[in-house]
């Protein structure tokens, strides 16, 4: 184990020692992560959220988000409107993520070999392959809460100026999402459990307190002028996925950066709490439970204590790599261990499974990103092959039941002779309706039927089949013909709107 030390003061006294930033081990695991992303970036087709990023027009926040992912996805597009071109930004920023992880090891103690296998084990395990993969807001929350984190670190260390970047770099996570609220409130439960006395002294961590406002203003300011969107989007989300976010947060615990990764994890967060640590980073632990009950208390999604699990594998690595330099035999089965929590990470988050195989396996239902990549040009094909069914001389519009699908016609539709696609779903129904004189409507999903009231005549033809047997979201879902609405466009759209 590598022993070299960089010194820390703080106004002369002697903090505990840091080992040299282990590069050599640390940056070729980034490299071989951007590169398996870079390889793996075609895959099956876009992700559903990366379809309806790509559409949303430019503007200071959504409904359901701030605007940097989507502004990126535009703006890729613009250059070069293929998958891989959107997920460059997130192989960089996962890549990144890797770096940071070692970092973080690096700030709670860890020496040569726990940074290498805080790299290693992170950067081929199942969530990062997975967010790395795809552009989506939680891929860039990756670098984002491990720099805030890092930044927190070094300031509770005694080198109270990284209070102020902890601040920028969470007001800047907030254009991504603005979760990192809550990461911010977790840090700070834990920093009042374990160091309540002084913390709240230190006029640098207020410096940095008003920075992070200052970066996320504009923020703040769009949800106040619009009535805080943000949480009418996590009472939606709580009301549809509750249930299931409570049966599987804690079990996903276990699969979100592999199973055996699962023990070093779990040591991470008993060694956190030690007596000897707990009063210097015991905090984290505190963090990350926080995080974990807010998971299940708000119902939301299952994904989000994740880059805070990333956080105490960190620091697992460090007792777990002191252990294994004294026994010998046990690297070479820890060494197994790691490359078969790889392979499995690999499966579940990459395009190794052909598509026409892939409804046969069980990658799509334990993969929750997997489905949501298969079939959408072939659904868009199913409703230009409806839509050319249409009366000649109809005033014709396709509404679609959720996001995807419509980001599915805006992206393949021109080209099989289709109109640019409304919905209701979420930030779409702001972006623009039917025109008033539009008397037949393509209905697309399982919104059909719920809608099927609002014209005099509604015609089932066809169902969407991505032919590859792959169970999503959209397999099996209607296509309806509607003609006839029972009331003006500005009285009927209201009823196409749902958050979820």
């Amino acid at each position: 184990m590598d022993r070299r030390r960089a010194p820390a003061t703080r106004r002369g006294a002697v903090l505990e020692e840091r080992s040299a930033a282990a590069w050599p081990v640390v940056i070729p695991a980034a490299v071989v992560q951007a590169l398996v992303l870079t390889v793996g970036s075609g895959g099956y087709g876009y992700h559903r959220d990366e379809l309806y990023f790509r559409m949303l027009p430019a503007a200071w926040g959504y409904v359901d988000q701030p605007p940097l992912v989507p502004f990126l996805a535009r703006t890729l597009a613009g250059v070069v409107d293929q998958a891989w071109a959107l997920r460059v930004p997130a192989t960089l920023a996962s890549a990144l993520s890797v770096v940071l992880v070692a970092l973080v090891c690096r700030e709670l103690g860890g020496g040569r070999a726990a940074q290498a296998l805080a790299a290693w084990g992170y950067a081929l395990s199942t969530m990062p392959l997975m967010l790395g993969h795809l552009l989506l807001t939680s891929t860039l929350d990756q670098a984002f809460w491990l720099a805030v984190v890092l930044a927190v670190l070094r300031a509770v260390a005694g080198r109270e100026r990284w209070w102020a970047v902890a601040g920028l770099v969470a007001g800047l996570a907030s254009y991504s999402r603005l979760l990192v609220a809550v990461l911010a409130a977790a840090l700070a439960v834990g920093l009042l459990v374990f160091r309540p006395r002084n913390i709240l002294k230190d006029r640098w961590l207020w410096v940095g307190a008003g920075i992070g406002a200052l970066a996320a203003a504009p923020n703040l300011v769009y949800q106040a002028t619009h009535d805080w969107p943000q949480l009418a989007m996590g009472v939606a989300l709580s009301e549809n996925n509750a249930g299931e976010v409570r049966a599987l947060a804690l079990p996903l615990l276990l699969v979100m950066l592999g199973p055996l990764l699962a023990p070093v994890w779990a040591t991470g967060i008993v060694w956190l709490l030690r007596p000897t640590q707990r009063r210097r980073v015991g905090f984290l632990a505190v963090a990350f439970a926080v995080l974990v009950v807010f998971t299940l208390v708000s119902g939301a999604q299952p994904h989000y204590p994740v880059h805070l699990l990333t956080v105490v594998y960190a620091a697992g690595c460090v007792p777990v790599a002191a252990w294994l330099a004294r026994r010998g035999r046990w690297r070479w089965v820890f060494g197994a261990a790691l490359a078969l929590n790889a392979a499995f990470s690999a499966v579940l988050a990459l395009p190794l499974v052909p598509v026409d195989r892939l409804g046969d396996t069980p990658v799509p239902d334990i993969g929750p990103l997997v489905a949501d990549q298969v079939g959408w040009p072939g659904y868009v094909a199913q409703v230009a092959e409806v839509y050319r069914t249409v009366p000649e001389g109809s005033r014709a519009a396709v509404i679609t039941s959720n996001y995807g699908e419509a980001g599915a016609i805006a992206r393949f539709g021109p080209a099989m002779g289709l109109p640019t696609p409304y919905s209701g779903h979420n930030a779409l129904y702001d972006v623009a309706r039917p025109a008033a004189d539009t008397d037949t409507v393509v209905m697309v999903g399982g919104q059909a039927r719920g809608v099927a009231g609002l014209f005099a005549s509604c015609r089932f033809v066809a169902r969407l089949d991505n032919g590859v047997g792959v169970d999503s979201e959209e397999q099996g879902m209607p296509i309806a013909v509607c003609t006839g609405p029972v009331a003006p466009w500005d009285q009927l759209w209201p009823r196409f709107r749902h958050l979820d």
